[in-house]
């Protein structure tokens, strides 16, 4: 098999599943043009039903759609010469885009006889075979995220690729951390134009250095051998040679005597994220990491401690995607709230630590009782058009969101909301979404410069000593 060389124009067929993942993937390909097999709108036209985030993403293809030929209804033969994408000026620049294509006819059966072309993605496949043959001038390549068709695709001699456009990085290992590690000689090389001093009980200093130029705002920093931490709180000058950065002392979450609602951190990584979730300026905390390294405990500590003793929001709301891990359990009974709980098991289990465990059986129902007065739990099903104020957000299972599910979600924060996202990107449960595209490592890697906002990546599990082997291990 003979590849394709990749250069000048190119000529993408789409897959359905694109279009069902990214409603403006027809808008990301530039100056290259689009043709849509026929089968990919039937396929669309089966998936437009329901309120899920997948049919509202093909009933916004189909407009779009719409939109385009409605505009090139003037054009003396659209579907023969192509109808220029550009058309849509509010969407992009109309100058940098190609030309959308439509099959309007069957082409001669050119797949082995191993692969029926009754099967839509054979059928799709076969295009792309036919489309190849014809154009000589340009690189014809199919575009898909199911692996397997671009597989058979590579197998009958047919360039493809995956859509690329939704990846956030190259590589997950490149996410921003949260935190950064002052080198042994950092005060040596930085002591020189150092201001400090304390402020309503709080420690203060103004360092200028070569450093500087690698940090972001509220990331967290730390020398092992001096125990300094500290959180960057501003920086001026961020893109000139020598920028200035503002940076606080943090509070040592893992002393008894800063305990929250009765725990401490257990390790850097876990005091790092207290500060941050107990922090009013940050309204947007993001956690990732393993399974066991206290994610879902520490925003619960903070959250019930800032609603409850410090009064300074009015409800908590945990809510999570219900993506099951096996089987379907089928429908569920009840209301919202009692539909929501088999998937609220890891709430359930850090209440339990974070409530009374003597044997007073009356103390501990009463604290059942007024822990679910404070804390709702509501289905991301229900989220659209609604404004959270004065509340106390946690998003659960965050990995398994898209990076539009994402902003929906942050979207509906009012005034005075704290939002807290977290997840583990190495347990992704939704089809399609990877390391490097989940709506996690999306937003960590777009509010990292954003001074309302926070991030750290636990990674020491602190469940056991049996889970943090069975984690090393299997």
């Amino acid at each position: 098999m003979v590849k394709p060389k990749i250069a000048g124009k190119r000529l993408f067929v789409l897959d359905t599943n694109v279009l069902m993942h990214d409603p403006t993937a027809l808008f990301r390909f530039e100056e290259h043009d689009i043709l849509i097999p026929m089968v990919v709108l039937e396929e669309l036209d089966a998936g437009k039903k329901g309120l899920s985030e997948v049919a509202r993403n093909v009933r916004q293809v189909s407009r779009y759609l719409d939109d385009l030929l409605s505009i090139a209804e003037d054009d003396k033969d659209p579907m023969k010469e192509g109808i220029p994408i550009g058309m849509l000026q509010q969407i992009q620049d109309p100058s940098k885009h190609g030309k959308i294509y439509f099959q309007t006819k069957d082409h001669i059966d050119r797949l082995p006889d191993s692969l029926p072309s009754s099967k839509a993605d054979n059928t799709i496949l076969n295009v792309a075979l036919a489309l190849q043959t014809k154009n000589d001038d340009k690189t014809v390549t199919l575009v898909s995220k199911d692996i397997n068709l671009r597989i058979k695709a590579n197998i009958v001699g047919v360039h493809s690729e995956d859509y690329y456009n939704d990846k956030v990085l190259d590589d997950v290992e490149q996410l921003h951390t949260g935190f950064y590690e002052l080198p042994e000689d950092f005060w040596d090389t930085h002591s020189r134009d150092i201001d400090s001093w304390q402020e309503e009980g709080h420690t203060f200093y103004k360092i200028k250095g070569p450093l500087v130029k690698e940090w972001f705002i509220n990331q967290c920093l730390y020398q092992p051998q001096d125990k300094f931490e500290a959180i960057v709180r501003d920086i001026d000058d961020a893109d000139s040679d020598s920028p200035t950065a503002l940076i606080e002392l943090l509070v040592d979450y893992r002393n008894d005597s800063h305990n929250i609602w009765g725990i401490t951190a257990r390790n850097r990584e876990q005091s790092f994220a207290l500060n941050q979730l107990m922090d009013p300026n940050i309204d947007f905390v993001t956690l990732q990491g393993p399974a066991g390294t206290g994610k879902t405990l520490l925003a619960l500590a903070a959250a019930l401690e800032q609603a409850i003793e410090m009064k300074r929001y009015k409800e908590i709301i945990v809510t999570r995607v219900t993506v099951s891990v096996g089987e379907d359990i089928g429908f569920l009974p009840g209301t919202e709230e009692e539909k929501m709980t088999p998937w609220m098991g890891a709430l359930m289990d850090n209440l339990e630590v974070l409530s009374p465990t003597d044997n007073d059986e009356w103390g501990v129902a009463a604290t059942h009782d007024l822990l679910r007065k404070w804390i709702k739990v509501r289905s991301l099903n229900f989220m659209r058009g609604r404004t959270f104020l004065n509340k106390f957000i946690i998003i659960d299972e965050a990995q398994n969101l898209t990076s539009k599910q994402m902003k929906t979600l942050i979207t509906r924060a009012g005034p005075g909301t704290k939002v807290v996202c977290m997840g583990n990107v190495a347990q992704i449960d939704t089809p399609y979404l990877t390391e490097t595209t989940s709506g996690i490592t999306f937003v960590v890697d777009r509010f990292k410069n954003w001074k309302h906002s926070g991030h750290i990546t636990l990674k020491r599990g602190e469940r056991s000593r049996l889970a943090d082997y069975a984690s090393e291990l299997l």
